[in-house]
């Protein structure tokens, strides 16, 4: 049932925080990569397997959070996971090996999927129906603006600390949050209670979603198939996708509810919030890399750098709460958030080899405007008709996609980025020969400059094309992440139509009082 007063607003504080938990976790460990790979001794690769078991375990829990907190109850199941998530952080910074940080980031991330739809579900339950808007509104704020400030923090401990403290920093939230779950969060019904568990659908679904986050992790990597063992998780996750999808939808205790895909504002949604995540997560990794890797920024300065646009985000999010309170259509935001999202990427792609900290400034500040007029409505669509027990799964469902939908992006962005940097190298390289005046006034300049340095005329000329292998480099990099801007803003703009197949409601749908 709906809370009021003082409980209301330290449960929405105590969801959100565990949020920030979570996700700020999912990329806080990037910048830290180089550090504790000294510390421990391992290789890049080998230690690239932090990140990827934790977005493993993550992605596996999602879909079973609902059934999991049917079975145990809500506030236990969340619980549960803030302590061994907090548990999990301590063991994570006192690891002595990189097999026992990969290990406990498993466990870190199987406790991490937990928090964000429990918690979700837990939120929505507590605001009353007129103002799910709101209620969704303040979960964005975790959900949208961790990713976005996690390599900020990481980059701030890593600098001034050691990588240990990235994990330690989370205990004392932890105990906090569970302090404050255990005392003002209330019981939910165990629906699941008593009911046989369907141990082969646990089973395809860790498997087959397993399987496809490592090849979507590792595949770009590893060539693809061109691999084998990449080649026999694509199978595995086949097979084992056909298999989870038959045993749930002919069995009467499923793992996963398919049945909820009956609401057709449910099943457009989980597709939008696929896109969200395509977007959210695909923004986030292609302009830190553009920023270091060109641009030559730190870690540290490219975070601040993202953290106006996080602010703009926090900011807008209640409004858009407000805005869908007073009945304002869902569909026109998201349409809005999608339209800016693209100016974002038009922006971007503009960028210059001269670019500095002041040109992000404003299409930072349109990407997060357009993230809070994004997550919010599209969340809202997504459950508007999901009732009691179905809270829970759909909640699950919608941010697993999300998830997936980050995961996607970033493979495919990552495939293109190889790909395209291959293609445009070669067509710049098409005009540098001597008989182009221009790359001959270029190459003689850059010459004439080693010469007035003193240096010979023959090694002048070795440095000169030294020095135009950089340029060509460096144009080539400029140009394939300018078009993978523009693609990602393309796709975005592309799904707007999609939007309007969901039913439009001039009123919040009554959310269910019974979920307590």
């Amino acid at each position: 049932m709906a809370e009021y007063g003082f409980r209301r607003w330290i449960i929405t504080f105590t969801v959100i925080t565990a949020a920030l938990l979570e996700l700020i976790d999912t990329t806080i460990v990037n910048v830290a990569l180089p550090n504790i790979m000294g510390n421990l001794g391992a290789t890049l690769e080998d230690a690239n397997w932090i990140v990827t078991g934790y977005a493993v375990a993550n992605v596996i829990i999602l879909p079973m959070s609902g059934w999991l907190g049917d079975r145990f109850g809500r506030k236990n199941y969340f619980l549960a996971s803030i302590l061994i998530f907090t548990v999990a952080s301590f063991l994570c910074g006192n690891s002595h090996s990189l097999s026992e940080l990969i290990a406990f980031r498993l466990l870190q991330g199987l406790a991490g999927g937990g928090l964000i739809s429990t918690g979700q579900a837990i939120l929505l339950e507590t605001w009353p129906p007129s103002e799910v808007g709101m209620a969704t509104a303040l979960f964005g704020l975790g959900a949208v603006v961790g990713p976005t400030v996690g390599p900020t923090i990481g980059g701030f401990i890593t600098d001034n600390l050691s990588w240990e403290w990235i994990f330690y920093v989370n205990i004392p939230v932890g105990a906090i949050a569970a302090f404050c779950v255990s005392t003002f969060v209330r019981e939910s019904p165990k629906y699941g209670q008593g009911k046989r568990i369907d141990w082969w659908g646990i089973f395809f679904l860790a498997l087959g979603v397993g399987a496809l986050q490592v090849v979507l992790e590792k595949g770009e990597d590893k060539d693809w198939t061109q691999t084998w063992w990449i080649t026999a998780l694509i199978w595995t996750t086949i097979v084992s996708a056909i298999c989870f999808v038959w045993r749930e939808v002919s069995i009467d205790y499923p793992v996963v509810n398919f049945r909820i895909l009956r609401h057709r504002s449910f099943f457009i949604g989980i597709f939008t919030s696929f896109v969200l995540g395509v977007a959210l997560y695909g923004s986030t990794f292609i302009f830190p890399v553009f920023c270091q890797n060109l641009l030559g920024f730190t870690a540290q300065q490219t975070g601040l750098i993202l953290f106006p646009g996080g602010l703009a985000t926090i900011m807008c999010m209640p409004f858009v709460g407000n805005l869908l309170k007073k009945g304002f259509p869902a569909q026109i935001l998201s349409a809005g958030g999608f339209i800016l999202f693209f100016i974002f990427c038009w922006m971007l792609s503009s960028s210059t080899l001269e670019s500095g900290t002041g040109n992000f400034f404003w299409p930072l500040i349109v990407r997060g405007v357009g993230m809070a007029i994004l997550f919010v409505p599209l969340t809202t669509l997504a459950i508007a008709d999901l009732r009691g027990p179905e809270i829970g799964q759909g909640t699950g469902l919608n941010n697993m996609m999300r998830q997936l939908g980050g995961s996607f992006g970033i493979a495919i962005m990552t495939t293109i980025i190889h790909i395209r940097m291959g293609t445009n190298r070669a067509i710049i390289l098409e005009n540098i020969h001597n008989f182009n005046p221009a790359f001959t006034a270029r190459y003689n300049q850059i010459v004439q400059g080693f010469l007035a340095q003193g240096i010979p005329y023959t090694r002048a000329q070795e440095m000169g094309y030294a020095a135009v292998e950089g340029i060509v480099t460096k144009q080539t990099m400029l140009t394939t992440y300018n078009g993978v801007y523009l693609l990602i803003g393309v796709f975005t703009l592309c799904c707007v139509p999609l939007i309007f197949l969901q039913p439009f409601k001039k009123k919040p749908v009554a959310m269910p009082v019974d979920a307590h």
